[in-house]
């Protein structure tokens, strides 16, 4: 296996590097800086003492003599000495020179072009002449007419310069090293501090830790939304994006905007809270929690059940318990019966017994009567006959309407807001009351489903909100799995691009209407 550096030891060496990078730029700038100044000032001192020498009346007067020589050569001397220069050449207009370091020079023509300051400009440069390559100015010398008559050239050997220029480089260094030295303890400081607040694990282990955790996440059975402290989305798992329907990374996005009222509202509600909440068609158990780090509060989490078939099953749990006690009343009642007809046969009244038996048998049949012919979907046959068992037992009378026409449905739609819209008509009436169902279809293949009932009715202004999730006047128990029929009921309906209507019915209760369209109708409709 590859033996991998620590992480705060490669953090050392990038910020090292950096430094020595930068200082190595800066200090290559700040030589070069340095230089330049230097020259600068050489340069203003050179031209000044050119200028001088140019503007002396015995220089130019000088030239007006035999022997130039003998007087400028003492001249150029006093000022060369005094202003700490390695030359001070005049010529004439010739460029033949008047005066030099090396008195065997004077009466010779300079080594390097004239032409410049001859020309009536001031030459500024670097030439190598008899002394060495040296930082040189050129300046012409007029006389009093304005006539160049000659030159002056004062300059400095580039050794010179350099020997300057060295003198400073001491300090320069001893700053760059101080900076290095401290930035090198920053960067072993920065890269601890570092190395704790990532709890001293290396990049391989965060990695493996986030793996291992998008893993457990994503696996859970449960669906997991967290949000932060500014209510936007920090993670949502697999599980989650199912039950909630959620399509697309919304990671970061408000939860505010992305999930439905209802499950935000859960969140909002604060911590420890659990209820139940309809998202699309779903029955979900959700609870919330804090999420804490050191003490405080950084967001919830929300935990999702799926509590849809378990609902399912309990509704259907409750039919069928509500089946067996009347199927327990039909044995108590038929064994009443036999026994009147063995006590008749007992008294010798058989006439009295075939009577009562006949009579018996048509009230069974009345009891059992045949469902509209439409009705061929056996699901809605089979529910309808037993809400009908169930209700008749509580004194509740299912009638349906003998020109109810229902096909076979796979969806199950069509059981579900029956079952559901059956269930609150029930429970809204008491003994001795009535049902009225009615099932029709169009050509297009859509269906409506039509429940009455004579109960107390809902008024006007309460009929926007009956299909509102959690909204029922049945009192609650634990967490409230009640007000979810109608809200499920309007879901599948708008699914199918139908409606769910309430008004009020010729019963004297509430009637509830119900279109479902075909998934073709609702492509022709759109």
């Amino acid at each position: 296996m590859v033996h991998r550096i620590p992480l705060r030891f490669q953090l050392v060496a990038l910020q090292l590097g950096i430094v020595l990078a930068v200082l190595t730029v800066v200090g290559a700038v700040t030589i070069r800086m340095q230089e330049q100044q230097l020259r600068d000032a050489y340069k203003g001192r050179l031209i000044g003492v050119a200028e001088s020498v140019a503007r002396l009346p015995s220089v130019i007067n000088a030239f007006g003599t035999p022997s130039p020589a003998q007087t400028i050569q003492p001249i150029a001397e006093v000022i060369r000495q005094a202003s700490n220069v390695t030359y001070v050449v005049v010529t004439d207009r010739n460029g033949v020179r008047q005066s030099h370091p090396h008195p065997a020079e004077i009466g010779r023509p300079v080594s390097t072009d004239p032409s410049v300051p001859l020309s009536g400009e001031i030459y500024v440069g670097t030439q190598t002449g008899t002394l060495g390559e040296s930082w040189r100015v050129k300046v012409p010398i007029f006389d009093a007419s304005g006539t160049v008559i000659g030159s002056a050239s004062v300059g400095v050997l580039e050794s010179t310069l350099a020997a300057d220029l060295d003198e400073d480089m001491p300090q320069l260094f001893g700053w760059l090293l101080g900076a290095a030295l401290l930035s090198s303890l920053g960067a072993m400081y920065v890269s601890k501090l570092v190395w704790r607040r990532i709890y001293k694990l290396e990049p391989e282990d965060i990695a493996t830790l986030l793996e291992t955790r998008d893993a457990m996440l994503h696996g859970l059975g449960e669906g997991l939304v967290a949000v932060d402290a500014d209510g936007r989305i920090a993670l949502v798992n697999d599980e989650a994006r199912r039950l909630l329907g959620l399509a697309g990374d919304i990671t970061g996005a408000p939860a505010e905007v992305s999930l439905e009222p209802a499950v935000h509202r859960l969140l909002s509600a604060g911590s420890a809270t659990e209820e139940l909440v309809l998202s699309g068609e779903r029955l979900l158990l959700g609870k919330v929690n804090a999420a804490t780090v050191d003490g405080r509060e950084v967001g919830k989490v929300l935990i999702l059940r799926d509590r849809t078939e378990l609902h399912a099953v309990l509704r259907d749990r409750d039919g069928a318990v509500d089946v067996t006690h009347a199927l327990r009343a039909q044995a108590h009642e038929f064994a009443n019966k036999l026994h009147v007809i063995s006590g008749l046969l007992e008294l010798g009244k058989q006439d009295k017994a075939i009577e009562y038996l006949g009579r018996s048998h048509h009230d069974a049949v009345s009891a059992h009567r045949p469902l509209a012919p439409g009705i061929t979907d056996h699901g809605v046959q089979a529910l309808l006959i037993a809400k009908s068992t169930v209700c008749a037992e509580r004194g509740i009378e299912i009638v349906v309407s003998p020109d109810s026409v229902c096909s076979p449905d796979s969806s199950g739609d069509v059981i579900t807001v029956l079952g559901n819209l059956i269930d609150n008509a029930v429970d809204a009436t008491g003994y001795d009351s009535t049902v009225a169902v009615r099932l029709a279809e169009t050509p297009d293949g859509g269906r409506t489903i039509v429940v009455e009932d004579d109960g107390p009715g809902i008024p006007a202004a309460e009929r926007a909100m009956v299909f509102e999730p959690g909204v029922t006047s049945k009192e609650a128990e634990g967490i409230n799995s009640r007000g979810f029929g109608l809200a499920l009921v309007q879901r599948v309906a708008l699914r199918r691009g139908g409606r769910a209507e309430i008004s009020s019915s010729a019963l004297g209760g509430a009637c509830f209407t119900v279109a479902l369209r075909t998934k073709e109708a609702e492509l022709q409709h759109q």
